[in-house]
C-alpha cells in the first residue's frame, strides 16, 4: 500500500531501477492495441484477399541515435560508471538495451546530469524511454525525480550490508546471510497479503535463502497495523520465527476483521492461538515497551533504507515491489545470485 503522498512513475522501463516510488498492483500488463497493419477478419460476406498476412511482420529493436562526443562535458561519473550501474539495475532483463547519450556538467559543482536512451530488443516498445538524472558530488547517489537513490558499480552494497547487520525479525530458511530476501509489510495492507503467495514460492523455489519479515505498519492509514506487528513481535519472543509465520497466515487470512479494534482483538487472537500460544499472555506482552521498540526498530530501519511504501522485498539490498509477477521476482533473484557470486560478494 503506498503513503498518500508518493507519486507514480509512469515509465514502465524503470520498474526496478526506481522500485521504491512504485507500486505493483496488476499482476498482468494491458497486452498493446493491435498495429494497423495487423490484418483484421474478413466480414462475414466478404471473402478474405489470398495475399493479406496471417501475421505482423516482426518488430526490430530500436536504433539510438550516435551519441554527441560535445555532449560529454563532465569528468564524473564516468560513462563506464553509468553502464555499470544500469547494467546492475537492467541485466537481468535480456531484452532490455540503452544507450548513455550525454554526461553533462551543470552550473552546480560536483552536479552532473545523465541522459540515457533506454529499448527493447524485440522492438515491442518502438521509440526509446529517455531517462535522465543528475549524479551527485559523492558519486554514491543519484537525483532522479524527487527521490535521492543510491549510485555506483555496486550500488545496492550499502543497503545489503544494513540489512545483514539489522535485519532481525523472524526469518525462515538459512541462517545464511548469503542471498538474503528481506520483506517489509503491513498486516492491513490488501497488497501485502496478496504478496504472500510470492514469498510461498520463494521460499520452496530458493530453498537456500534466509527470509525475513521486517513489520512496517502504515498507522495513518491501517490504525490496526501496530497492535498486529506487536503481537507479532510477542509470539516470536515466546515461541520463535516458525509461530510467527504461523501467525502472520493466520492474520493475513483475517485481515479484513482488522478493520475495527474490536474486530483487531478477536483476528489477532484467533492468529495467536493457530500459532499455539495464550492470546492474554501475548496481548500483555504487546502492551510492555520493549514490544514498541521492537517495531519502532523494525520501521526505523525501512526508513534509513528508503522505504515509503509496502510490499517491498529486498534481494541482497536490492529493492523490488514484492507483489510483481512473480517470474519477474525470480528472475531478478536469479540474476543478483550470479552477480554476487561473480563479484565475490
Amino acid at each position: 500500500m503506498i503513503r498518500p503522498s508518493m507519486r507514480f512513475l509512469s515509465v514502465a522501463a524503470l520498474i526496478v531501477l526506481f522500485a521504491p516510488a512504485l507500486r505493483i498492483v496488476a499482476q498482468q500488463q494491458v497486452p498493446p492495441a493491435p498495429d494497423s497493419t495487423t490484418a483484421q477478419p474478413a466480414p462475414p460476406d466478404q471473402e478474405q484477399p489470398a495475399n493479406t498476412p496471417s501475421a505482423p511482420a516482426p518488430s526490430a529493436a530500436p536504433v539510438f541515435p550516435k551519441p554527441d562526443p560535445d555532449n560529454f562535458t563532465a569528468a564524473s561519473p564516468t560513462k563506464e560508471v553509468v553502464n555499470a550501474f544500469l547494467q546492475a539495475n537492467f541485466g537481468w532483463d535480456e531484452n532490455r538495451m540503452w544507450q548513455v547519450q550525454a554526461i553533462l556538467k551543470t552550473p552546480v559543482d560536483g552536479y552532473s546530469k545523465v541522459i540515457v536512451l533506454i529499448g527493447d530488443k524485440t522492438g515491442k516498445v518502438k521509440q526509446p524511454q529517455v531517462l535522465s538524472f543528475f549524479a551527485l558530488p559523492d558519486g554514491k547517489h543519484i537525483f532522479a525525480g524527487d527521490e535521492i537513490l543510491a549510485f555506483g558499480e555496486r550500488p545496492y552494497a550499502g543497503a545489503r550490508q544494513q540489512l545483514q547487520e539489522r535485519a532481525n525479525g523472524p526469518y525462515r530458511g538459512s541462517a545464511s546471510k548469503d542471498l538474503e530476501l528481506v520483506e517489509f509489510a503491513d498486516f492491513q495492507c490488501p497488497h501485502c497479503k496478496e504478496a504472500q503467495a510470492n514469498m510461498e514460492k520463494l521460499a520452496v523455489d530458493f530453498p537456500k535463502a534466509r527470509i525475513v519479515f521486517q513489520v512496517f505498519p502504515l498507522p495513518e492509514i491501517h490504525p490496526e497495523s501496530v497492535i498486529a506487528a506487536k503481537y507479532g513481535a510477542c509470539v516470536t519472543k515466546m515461541a520463535g520465527s516458525s509461530a510467527f509465520f504461523q501467525y502472520a497466515s493466520a492474520v493475513f487470512d483475517g485481515q479484513e476483521g482488522l478493520t475495527t479494534p474490536d474486530g483487531a482483538t478477536l483476528t489477532l487472537n484467533s492468529a495467536v492461538v493457530k500459532a499455539g500460544l495464550d492470546p492474554a499472555k501475548v496481548s500483555a506482552c504487546a502492551a510492555m515497551p520493549e514490544s514498541k521498540a521492537t517495531v519502532d526498530a523494525s520501521m526505523d530501519l525501512g526508513k534509513d533504507l528508503g522505504v515509503n511504501e509496502v510490499p517491498i522485498l529486498f534481494v541482497n539490498g536490492r529493492a523490488i515491489p514484492a507483489n510483481a509477477p512473480y517470474d519477474i521476482l525470480k528472475k531478478i533473484i536469479d540474476y543478483q545470485i550470479k552477480v554476487d557470486v561473480i563479484s565475490g560478494q
